[in-house]
Order: structure tokens, then C-alpha cells, then sequence
């Protein structure tokens, strides 16, 4: 993006890392419901309330970072702190935003372990029985907009196959790679609007080397994960985060592929903590301080939720740095459009894999589980109620059904 910008919206980028860390950390502590909720706070928050940015200008920055892999939202707010206060501005917005979720989580990790008896069991069993309603919400709310037509829905389709004859891993990257080769066959993609111009404090060398970085990385960590379990986790969490397209929930079948999988986390643990990141403020990317915390191998606990998190946001931050200086001409290239239209038709196929493996198949057990499971999925996406809500009536119901059985 240029750095060229009216006098008067330069001057309303001009602030403090002090400011921007107080502002995103109310954010942190109150933004419930995802990553389209958060983009509706943040704007309600900085560019209405706080005037930081003109409405054009967040619109231009949240499609960039709906574009690329990675947390949609707290890229927004990465690039939205960078604006108002540099690089330390960048810093203070991703630590603000993320440290709620982020220590909630990972005290849950330490607790869920001594949750016996059947309350105990019943609402952990509860936390992995949402989680059935949460993914469903998303693979449906996913599909309407990803696969409006038969071309799109047969890629979806078609991801679903692959993984059901691949391994996950391998399965997930080819899925991604054909839909997009696919998308770019179709060529339905148009230029976006080239209005809404941001000023950056990155330089073209700067995001060279960010990108740089994102590859060495990407290429470099598995051929040193071997050496100690620290690499090998930073690895995993790394690759999981560089696949993340279309959503924060995408990275549910990413995240079980690397530490469910290798056996570094139970079936039973990654549904419980997937469910208990529901009832959180915050990025759902916190979710890999909980999993960090509970990994089998050492590192864990609170070094092992510190290198999770920022092993799996790093990769998002590296190519929204990338992409910045870049943007205003690469969005109207008709041909990324039409690629990213096939990548996310088969994300949507992903996620539904994983709808029904680990999620479903290990949460529900019988008809009552389904029930539950049914009644929750009904009041998130019928009776629209909040998330964190909807997390309490399953964790109170698979209590009534330990007590009950």
C-alpha cells in the first residue's frame, strides 16, 4: 500500500504504543464472537469512536487481510496498531489483544486436567459437544459464501475426497494447491477497487525481507525440527499457521493434523480446549496457548503456550508485512482473484472433513450427545445466540447427561 495520504489522515496516525496497547487490550478483554465480530468492534472502537482511520481506509486494510492466510482480525489490528503508532504500535496491539484469551486458556489447561467426577467430566464432555455446533455453524455460514455455485461446491467437494484418501497433512496442502489451480481455470475473479490508499511504515525492502523470512522459515524449520522438541513444536504450529485461508476456525483440521495426530495431545483434550476458546474474548488463535500448554513432550506449560502462540500468528504477521507495499496493485490482478475464490471453495471442503473427524466422531457418543449437540447448533445459527452463551448450556447439559447416566 502507498504510503501517500491526505495531511489530516497522516496526522490522525500519529499516536503512542501506550495508547494503542490500552485500546486493543479493552478490545481484548471484550471483542466476543470471532473474527467478523472483531472487525465490527474495531471499527465501532478506532475508526467511529476513536477516529484513527477513515472508513475507505479500514475497508482496503480488512481486504487485505481477508486475502491473505493467517488471523484475519488480529492482522487488522496488527496493521491498525502499526498505523497509529509504528513497529512498537504493531507489538502493543498483537500483545494487547491476544493476552486475555491467551492466560484464560492456558489456566484452563492447567485445571481441565483435575476436572474428575461428573460434573468435571460432564463439562468437558460438554465443551467437546459444542465444539460439533461451533465448526457446523462455520462450515455452513463458510460454504453460502464460499460456494455460491456448482463449480465452487464441486471443489469443496472434491477436498473432501482427497483427505479421505491422504494423509491430513498432505491431504489439506494438495486440497488448497487444486483449488486454486482450479479457480485460476475458471477465471471468474475481478478487480478489486483501487481506492483507499494507507500509509505504512514498511519500505519494499523491509517487506522482501519479511517475506524472506516466511519462506526460510516455512522451508528451513522442518529440516531443523529434528534437533530438539522446542523446533519440532515451533515447526508444527508454523506450518499450521501458514494454511490458514478463510477463517480462524480453518485452523481447527490444521492444528489436529499436527498435534493430535503425532499423539502430542489427546482427541478428547483438543475438543475440550477447542470448546473452552469459544467462551472467550479474543482471537481464536489463542486456542494454541491452551494446546501449547498441554503437549505431551516437553516444552510445555507456560513455555510451551508462549512458543504455540507465537509460532502460529507469526507466519500471518510475516506475509501481511509482505503484502503491504504491494497491495494496491496485486488486488487488481483478476487472477489472484479467481485463485483465491478456488483456495477458499476447498478450505470449505477441509473444514468439513473435520466436522466430521476429530470433531464429530469424537464428541458424539449416542443420541443424547446428538441432541445436545443439535440444540446448541440450533441456537447459535437460528436463535443467534452468543457464542459464550451457547458454551455454558452445552457445558451445563453434559453435566445433566453424566448425572443422568
Amino acid at each position: 500500500m502507498t504510503d501517500r495520504l491526505g495531511a489530516s489522515e497522516a496526522r490522525q496516525t500519529q499516536g503512542s504504543p501506550t495508547e494503542v496497547f490500552w485500546a486493543f487490550l479493552w478490545l481484548g478483554l471484550t471483542s466476543f464472537g470471532g473474527p467478523i465480530a472483531h472487525l465490527g468492534y474495531f471499527r465501532d472502537e478506532l475508526v467511529i469512536r476513536r477516529r484513527w482511520l477513515s472508513d475507505q481506509s479500514y475497508a482496503d486494510l480488512v481486504a487485505l487481510c481477508q486475502f491473505l492466510p493467517g488471523p484475519a482480525s488480529s492482522q487488522v489490528g496488527f496493521a491498525l496498531g502499526m498505523m497509529r503508532a509504528g513497529w512498537m504500535g504493531a507489538i502493543a496491539a498483537f500483545v494487547a489483544f491476544t493476552l486475555p484469551s491467551a492466560l484464560v486458556l492456558s489456566g484452563f489447561a492447567v485445571t481441565a486436567a483435575s476436572m474428575s467426577g461428573p460434573i468435571g467430566s460432564g463439562a468437558l464432555h460438554g465443551l467437546k459437544i459444542v465444539a460439533v455446533a461451533i465448526v457446523a455453524q462455520a462450515v455452513w455460514g463458510m460454504a453460502r459464501t464460499l460456494c455460491p455455485d456448482r463449480a465452487r461446491a464441486a471443489i469443496a467437494v472434491l477436498a473432501v475426497i482427497l483427505l479421505a484418501f491422504l494423509p491430513a497433512a498432505v491431504g489439506m496442502i494438495c486440497a488448497i494447491v487444486v483449488g486454486a489451480v482450479i479457480g485460476l481455470m475458471l477465471g471468474r475473479g475481478t478487480a478489486m477497487s483501487t481506492g483507499g490508499h494507507m500509509a505504512m511504515p514498511v519500505t519494499k525492502v523491509q517487506a522482501g525481507l519479511a517475506l524472506a523470512t516466511f519462506a526460510v522459515l516455512l522451508v528451513g524449520l522442518p529440516l531443523i525440527a529434528g534437533v530438539s522438541n522446542s523446533l519440532n513444536v515451533v515447526d508444527s504450529f508454523f506450518r499450521a499457521g501458514s494454511l490458514v485461508f478463510g477463517g480462524g476456525h480453518v485452523v481447527l483440521p490444521l492444528l489436529q493434523a499436527e498435534v493430535v495426530d503425532p499423539g502430542w495431545v489427546t482427541a478428547d483434550q483438543f475438543l475440550a480446549g477447542y470448546g473452552a476458546a469459544q467462551a472467550v474474548p479474543g482471537p481464536l488463535f489463542a486456542f494454541a496457548a491452551y494446546l501449547g500448554a498441554v503437549l505431551g513432550p516437553e516444552p510445555n506449560g507456560g513455555v510451551g503456550a508462549v512458543l504455540a502462540l507465537l509460532a502460529l500468528f507469526l507466519p500471518g504477521f510475516l506475509l501481511l508485512i509482505g503484502a503491504l507495499p504491494f497491495w494496491d496493485h496485486f488486488r487488481t490482478i483478476p487472477a489472484a482473484q479467481s485463485a483465491l475464490q478456488g483456495s477458499n471453495a476447498a478450505v470449505v471442503g477441509i473444514l468439513g472433513a473435520a466436522l466430521y473427524t476429530p470433531v464429530f466422531t469424537s464428541a458424539v457418543l449416542d443420541m443424547q450427545d446428538f441432541a445436545l449437540a443439535l440444540l446448541c447448533f440450533v441456537a447459535l445459527l437460528v436463535w443467534k445466540a452468543p457464542p459464550w452463551l451457547v458454551v455454558i448450556i452445552a457445558a451445563v447439559g453434559g453435566i445433566g447427561l453424566q448425572l443422568l447416566g
